[in-house]
């Protein structure tokens, strides 16, 4: 398998408050890791930047003038109680936003089987209105659109296994039944939604919650019940992970009790997938993770399985 890895020091300069936890240290300690020997054959790659009207694929103008207007000059301005913005966070965002649908190019047209977007800030929080949990624009929405629009896909299939529920992915294909958006998360906890009950107008949303206390046999219960038939029904042309790893044990904000080998096994499953009605076309983008021993290991494991096929 030819694995594609998009990073970019520009993820370095959105600056967040000593003591935040969506830090840069996140990003040095994935790289840490990824300089074992075994990461030799990764595909690295500097990850582009959008155009501003990438935004608009999955938010409306509005919302984009607004992020625009709340980018300080200098310092650190608040968006809302978690999410911060310095004079480099717009920039680190359009250069997430561009890896992401670098990706789905890559994998089109043959130049990779599978790619992972190391980039900060994460998206998945960022509604089609509102930015909020970390997040500014949501990158795996603008992703799937990039892939309807310019690759003629007709089915693409998120899976989000972030321990945070991705609302805002949630929000944005609320209403489309071509994007199937699934989901492992603990609850309650922030931001609140993802109960089993919500499935979208079109039912082509697939909640699968898990309890504070549960451990990688409660989360492969929920991807062999509920995440992997419902692909499996869904027969996607695209596979994205919203690749969070703060459901590890080690993780501050959260009390789910996973390890690496629950997301080496998770990521298995969705090649296996990926393979039977994909091509192999599978993109992964880093969402969030927050204790740095615990991503480094979980994310390493994670694209050592993309590589390994």
């Amino acid at each position: 398998m030819v694995t594609r890895y998009y990073e970019h020091d520009i993820f370095k300069e959105h600056v967040t408050p000593p003591g935040h936890p969506e830090r840069v240290d996140r990003l040095r300690a994935l790289e840490t890791a990824l300089t074992a020997e075994q990461f030799d054959t990764l595909d690295r790659q500097q990850a582009p930047i959008a155009d501003e009207s990438a935004i608009l694929l999955a938010h409306p103008e509005e919302f984009l003038l607004r992020v625009k207007a709340q980018i300080p000059e200098e310092g650190i301005a608040r968006i809302d109680a978690d999410t911060v913005v310095c004079p480099q966070s717009l920039n680190a965002a359009m250069h997430g936003v561009g890896a992401s649908m670098a990706a789905v190019d890559d994998v089109f047209s043959g130049a990779a089987d599978n790619v992972f977007v190391a980039s900060r800030p994460p998206g998945h929080h960022a509604e089609k209105n509102t930015a909020m949990g970390f997040c500014l624009f949501n990158n795996v929405a603008i992703a799937a659109r990039h892939a309807q629009k310019k690759h003629d896909v007709e089915r693409v299939a998120i899976i989000d296994w972030d321990v945070h529920h991705g609302n805002g992915t949630q929000d944005i294909f609320w209403d489309d039944p071509t994007v199937l958006y699934c989901s492992t998360h603990q609850m309650p906890l922030y931001p609140g939604t993802g109960a089993k009950g919500e499935t979208g107008s079109k039912n082509t949303i697939c909640n699968a919650p898990l309890n504070a206390g549960d451990g990688g046999d409660k989360f492969r219960a929920a991807f062999k019940d509920r995440v992997m038939p419902a692909v499996q029904n869904f027969e996607p042309d695209l596979i994205i992970i919203s690749a969070g790893f703060d459901a590890h044990y080690r993780d501050p904000l959260a009390q789910l009790n996973l390890d690496d080998e629950d997301f080496d096994w998770a990521t298995g499953r969705m090649m296996e997938l990926a393979d039977r009605f994909c091509s192999n076309r599978l993109i992964s983008v880093l969402e969030g993770g927050y204790d740095l021993e615990g991503l480094a290991v979980s994310g390493a494991a994670h694209i050592h399985r993309m590589m390994r096929g």
